[in-house]
């Protein structure tokens, strides 16, 4: 028998362990991950929503629920045969149903994302922009409120601020789902450095002001504009009022420390003990009561050239402007007969 056995040619041998290889080693691997090799039927997929930091085993038992792949386990496996364990994103992805474990893995290390628009309106306080990220993203409010008061954070940018109010700049973002709080404050502010800081830094330097200043001036301005065309007609009327050393008088700054603002002022409101007081301190309040916009800031760094000291809302949606406190009057009781007139047409 012994003699037999060693007539066996050694290719064969070679050929049987390669068969072996192929048949116990090879196609298993394969078959782990590439099976299913046909296409999907069309028209069926899964929309797969993952946070930041979520565990390869969770998103596994998440994918085979979703009818993505065969297995969490067989896809498990792909990833360590891939090594791609570690490069799983978080976003939200729209995948063919089934796919094979490795075109899953490539969708989701390498494939595009369904982006969410999310849009933050001007002249909104960090905790209302912290509330839309919430409502559209699935965000922590509290983090986004607490991240943008971190002196230490907000000092990282090197803006000179201990507080991000104000920095937040308002435009519409496209962002991936599953992104951090730190992330979006992050970008929200590095939005602003691109778009504003440069020309906000020269500027105020040019005109004896603060970055810091500018942007409480231009939240202000923000908040009492109906019309972008007024801004630096209104912005005129508060450089006017502190070249002067008039006290601003600016309603907005009381509605910001009133606790169930906005709602019409009262006489009392504007005898609240604060620096956000303008009726009672002079000058600008210590910081930004809300976000404001580019035009508002651009309005801030660029008045109108004129002698007003005195606006008041108008019939038409803007506002009229006066020099002198008895042209004020007038426009007033223009505006309260107005008032009345449609009060008694209601």
């Amino acid at each position: 028998m012994e003699a037999v056995l060693l007539r066996v040619p050694l290719r064969y041998i070679l050929l049987a362990g390669l068969a072996i290889l192929l048949l116990f080693v090879v196609l298993p691997l394969l078959y782990t991950v590439y099976w299913p090799i046909s296409q999907p039927p069309p028209g069926q997929f899964a929309d797969i929503k993952i946070r930041f930091g979520t565990p390869a085993d969770s998103i596994a038992v998440m994918l085979e629920e979703a009818g993505v792949v065969r297995s969490a386990s067989q896809f498990k496996r792909a990833l360590r045969i891939l090594n791609e364990r570690q490069n799983l994103r978080a976003g939200r992805f729209r995948l063919p149903q089934p796919i094979s474990n490795h075109k899953a893995i490539k969708a989701l290390t390498q494939g595009p994302q369904i982006l969410t628009k999310v849009t933050v309106p001007e002249g909104l306080t960090v905790r209302k922009i912290a509330r839309i990220f919430k409502q559209e993203l699935g965000m922590d409010s509290l983090k986004i409120v607490q991240m943008a008061g971190d002196a230490d954070y907000a000092g990282r940018f090197g803006m000179g601020t201990a507080n991000l109010e104000g920095y937040l700049l308002p435009e519409t973002y496209m962002f991936p789902y599953g992104i951090t709080e730190k992330q979006v404050v992050t970008q929200l502010v590095g939005q602003f450095k691109k778009t504003v800081w440069d020309t906000l830094y020269l500027r105020s330097q040019e005109m004896g002001f603060t970055t810091q200043e500018i942007i409480t001036l231009a939240a202000i301005i923000q908040a009492e504009a109906k019309l972008n065309e007024e801004m630096p007609v209104i912005s005129s009327v508060y450089h006017n009022r502190l070249r002067l050393g008039i006290p601003l008088q600016a309603d907005p700054t009381i509605q910001y420390i009133i606790p169930d603002g906005p709602r019409r002022l009262l006489f009392r409101d504007l005898e609240i003990e604060s620096p956000y007081n303008t009726y009672r301190y002079k000058g600008l309040p210590p910081g930004p009561i809300n976000n404001p916009g580019k035009h508002a800031i651009w309005a801030a760094l660029y008045p109108a050239a004129t002698d007003y000291l005195f606006f008041v809302a108008n019939t038409k949606g803007g506002h009229s402007f006066s020099a002198d406190y008895r042209r004020h009057i007038n426009a007033k009781k223009v505006l309260d007969r107005e008032r009345k007139r449609v009060y008694r047409g209601k």
